[in-house]
């Protein structure tokens, strides 16, 4: 069955009972998010800016996010190279219910949160994003700071829109990849750099009323391949697909669009080589696992079993006009999450 149904024209994304207009995938955001149109208790919606930067051998991930009855704050800094390393650190706030005042279009505006340790701002500019933070005490009492530009020129993305099979629970979704990464993280008196001829940066914008159990699945990547920007996003879990899936490519700022993707995530543990398979025959891949951020964390109402899998992927993916990709070694994630919250 083909997910490929692509919203064009804009409109108010939900209507007047709450629930979606047209449930879809479009290469921009055409579907307008209006929180205040939400039928659904205020502790049910959740509302995330996620940004993911990685260079070859180190990265770092940032969110700030909104859950209803909790926000969850987080940085994480990864080693990726011969000795794989990550330390996660997490700020957790109760009941901001709509405080935080997250953007409700990913293209202009600030996302910021700040407290007495921790000062994390997103600012969307014309053609760029910024992502500044200051942590104080990260990581064995050290501080952790960073000022990095994600170039953002006119490009497509992949938006989705899908309904849960529940009354006024949705789930909106952007994901920008291929944003050429330059600035730096500084952490235990060594300055990591980003590079915008091989590091990128990925957005994971997100709004909606989630139900309470679900597992999802989803990879991401990005690479130069010869001065071409070659990335891809892969997932399902979120929400009923039935209309859409966010399985995309990404070459030179256009999107080309993918039918269902598997992963084939191995038994024997997340370490071991996995394998990616796609209905449509365009997106065939090995994966070589480096890390596993992993966090498991059980609050009884809220629990979180997450394996976000970090390595190195080779393959080939085609393009919509059946032109092979060949990928090799492309540093990239996938995770399997399962939360109730």
């Amino acid at each position: 069955m083909s997910r490929n149904h692509e919203v064009t024209n804009e409109h108010m994304l939900l209507d007047d009972r709450g629930e979606l207009c047209e449930p879809g995938w479009s290469r921009r955001m055409v579907q307008k998010y209006d929180r205040r149109m939400i039928k659904a208790p205020k502790w049910r919606i959740k509302e995330w800016d996620y940004y993911l930067v990685l260079s070859d051998g180190f990265g770092a991930a940032f969110t700030i996010s909104d859950d209803g009855y909790i926000g969850l704050q987080s940085v994480s800094l990864l080693f990726l190279d011969e000795n794989p390393w990550e330390h996660t650190e997490t700020v957790l706030n109760a009941f901001p219910m709509g405080s935080l005042k997250l953007p409700q279009d990913s293209s202009a505006g600030v996302t910021e949160y700040r407290d007495k340790r921790l000062h994390m701002r997103f600012t969307v500019g014309t053609g760029f994003r910024r992502i500044q933070c200051r942590f104080s005490n990260f990581y064995e009492g050290k501080p952790l700071k960073c000022d990095i530009t994600l170039r953002q020129p006119d490009m497509e993305s992949m938006v989705i829109a899908t309904p849960w099979d529940k009354k006024h629970a949705f789930y909106y979704n952007q994901k920008i990849n291929c944003m050429r990464a330059s600035g730096y993280v500084l952490f235990d008196g060594k300055k990591h750099v980003f590079r915008p001829e091989t590091d990128f940066g990925t957005l994971d914008w997100g709004r909606g009323v989630w139900t309470y159990d679900n597992t999802w699945y989803w990879g991401s990547g990005n690479t130069d391949i010869n001065g071409n920007s070659f990335g891809f996003n892969i997932g399902y879990g979120f929400g009923n697909t039935e209309k859409a899936s966010e399985n995309v490519l990404f070459y030179n700022g256009k999107v080309h669009k993918l039918d269902d993707v598997t992963f084939h995530i191995p038994e024997s543990g997340y370490l071991d080589p996995w394998k990616f398979t796609s209905s449509d025959g365009r997106f065939e891949m090995d994966f070589v696992p480096i890390l596993d951020r992993s966090a498991n964390l059980d609050y009884k109402l809220i629990v979180s079993d997450q394996h976000q899998v970090f390595g190195r992927m080779s393959g080939t993916a085609v393009l919509d006009d059946g032109t092979p990709v060949h990928v090799a070694n492309m540093l990239c994630f996938a995770e399997k999450v399962h939360n109730r919250y």
